[in-house]
């Protein structure tokens, strides 16, 4: 799993500050999270080919979000793409994108799928073989939802000193891998459980951005991987948190604590302040596995 922070600053772009998007690669499958203005600048310059990006995830209508989706549709009809895009983002955004197009003469010459979310409750909104996606509602001045990546148990692992010890052919490995009991060269049945080891670990990733301290997304979030949560601010302003509908370093620590995460990525920054250190100081004083969101960092397992 690894994760590309294309950008992961509040509000306006700047020179050096990118607004939010990211990309997450997870068993093979590439996902762009949300695609606020100059993201296909920044997919090119960390070279993430826009040929492996078939699903989008917009979490709420804000600009600093969105307002780069409609160009780098545009850029993949001028390349030549073929294959679906499929996007996921509240209602109203298949209406926005489709406008601009349509007052462009833009239309694409690829498949182009909305996936259209006005649940207040966690849902499935993709699944595979490998991965699920589900919503994770938030509290945000519009409506918003974070998404909650997970990946299925892979294969179990042969036990390969107890597969030869049991005389089984090398033709059963993959079924064995897969779960099954097969018989060895003698005839005898073997089961799974004396042959193989179990499968590492699933691994998960949960992205919440933007919203107010929100305790009720703890019971979905637990145990994940990673959480990105966002940090606008400080607890020096709190109080411009109610206003806005967004959280200090010290709430997003509260909550990874509260959900047993194993590391907390903070991110969607105010620029406001001299330093990022701070918002690290400020939550590693409530979770002491905190890392920080940086516009060309790359997070990795």
């Amino acid at each position: 799993m690894k994760l590309t922070i294309l950008g992961c600053y509040s509000a306006t772009p700047r020179v050096d500050t990118n607004p939010t998007a990211q990309v997450l690669d997870i068993r093979n499958h590439l996902f762009l999270i949300d695609c606020g203005e100059g993201t296909q600048i920044q997919l090119r310059r960390f070279k993430i080919k826009f040929s492996r990006i078939k699903h989008i995830f917009i979490s709420h209508l804000h600009g600093d979000h969105f307002f780069g989706l409609v160009g780098l549709i545009s850029s993949f009809r001028l390349l030549g793409r073929e294959k679906e895009l499929h996007i996921y983002g509240p209602k109203g955004i298949k209406e926005a994108i489709t406008l601009q197009l349509k007052l462009g003469s833009s239309w694409t010459n690829y498949p182009l799928l909305f996936h259209e979310l006005e649940s207040d409750n966690p849902e499935l909104i993709y699944e595979d073989e490998k991965v699920s996606v589900h919503t994770i509602p938030l509290d945000h001045r519009v409506y918003t939802n974070g998404f909650l990546f997970r990946e299925k148990e892979g294969d179990r692992k042969l036990d390969i000193d107890a597969v030869k010890k049991a005389k089984i052919d090398m033709s059963y490995y993959q079924k064995i891998k897969q779960g099954y009991d097969v018989q060895n060269e003698e005839g005898k049945l073997i089961k799974n459980k004396e042959i193989t080891l179990d499968p590492a670990p699933s691994r998960s990733y949960a992205y919440c951005s933007d919203t107010a301290y929100f305790p009720e997304i703890i019971d979905q979030i637990k145990r994940v991987t990673w959480l990105y949560h966002e940090s606008t601010f400080l607890e020096s302003h709190e109080h411009l948190c109610e206003r806005t509908k967004h959280s200090t370093a010290g709430q997003a620590a509260r909550i990874a604590k509260e959900a047993n995460v194993n590391t907390l990525i903070l991110g969607h920054y105010s620029t406001r302040y001299s330093s990022l250190e701070l918002f690290r100081e400020e939550a590693y004083q409530i979770f002491d596995s905190v890392e920080l969101a940086e516009d060309g960092k790359v997070f990795e397992i």
